[in-house]
């Protein structure tokens, strides 16, 4: 007696993240979607396996990991497995303020991309969205500011998008006011698109012209402003948790995390030398 596949596997949360209204993480071995429609975009990325699918009556058929799959909200469509192994799969779905609805025909027209670029950066998306909690956490910041690089690469490929403006004089102007809103806000935080406003700036073009002055992108930055004032408040003897909500982490666990991967040490272990 043989046994049967394995059991399909189910992760799905709400970030957040405005604009992602789901994420969805699943591995399928014999499971066929029947045709529906969502109120949402879904972008979806294969971690392994095949899939096969229709939209809007037209059968596509998508193979391994080099390509993106974007579903237009509205619009029939479904999903089957096609090896005996299954696929898995991560979806991002998102609303109408990352892609309008009106460019669902184009999106009908050509579902499928092969860019390995936009998958390396849903990847990493994905990557942070595992992490994010708060929404004044670093974590957040940095999956706000890998949504606005895939919203720009989607609207590439729907040719919708105007050309990226190159940092020109005002990098540096609009860096160096990034990086002072960001400083007086390091306990509180801010996100993306809140700093955007204030800076009266597209999100891509505020982070390009930091990146380009610092060196760094400003979620890097200020995770690191972060660890740099827990390391002073751990030295005059403050306890971990209350540094990590002091400095504008989430919690004790989110203070371990990135303090390790800055410092090598865990806060209570550098406190203690």
């Amino acid at each position: 007696m043989t046994d049967g596949p394995p059991p399909a596997t189910v992760s799905a949360w709400r970030p957040p993240v405005a604009g992602i209204a789901e994420v969805f993480h699943a591995h399928f071995t014999e499971h066929a979607y029947p045709s529906h429609t969502h109120d949402t975009w879904a972008l979806m990325i294969l971690s392994d396996g095949a899939v096969d699918f229709a939209c809007d009556r037209h059968r596509h058929g998508v193979t391994g990991t080099g390509t993106v799959v974007l579903l237009p909200p509205g619009v029939a469509h479904d999903g089957r497995t096609v090896t005996a192994t299954g696929f898995r799969k991560r979806v991002l779905y998102l609303d109408a303020t990352v892609l309008p609805e009106d460019l669902t025909g184009r999106a009908v027209d050509a579902p499928v991309f092969g860019d390995a670029l936009l998958r390396h950066r849903i990847h990493q998306l994905h990557t942070s969205l595992g992490r994010a909690g708060d929404p004044h956490t670093g974590d957040v910041f940095e999956a706000e500011s890998r949504l606005a690089f895939i919203r720009e690469r989607l609207h590439f490929h729907l040719d919708v998008l105007r050309p990226n403006r190159t940092p020109g004089r005002e990098a540096h102007r609009l860096a160096a006011a990034l990086r002072d809103l960001l400083d007086s806000r390091l306990a509180t935080g801010l996100s993306l698109h809140e700093a955007a406003a204030v800076l009266h700036a597209h999100p891509t073009h505020l982070i390009r012209c930091f990146k380009q002055t610092y060196g760094l992108p400003p979620h890097a930055y200020l995770t690191g402003k972060r660890i740099e004032r827990a390391r002073g408040l751990l030295l005059e003897g403050r306890r971990p948790a209350e540094v990590a909500a002091t400095v504008g982490f989430h919690d004790q666990a989110h203070l371990n995390r990135h303090f390790t991967r800055h410092v090598g040490t865990t806060p209570a272990r550098y406190a203690a030398t």
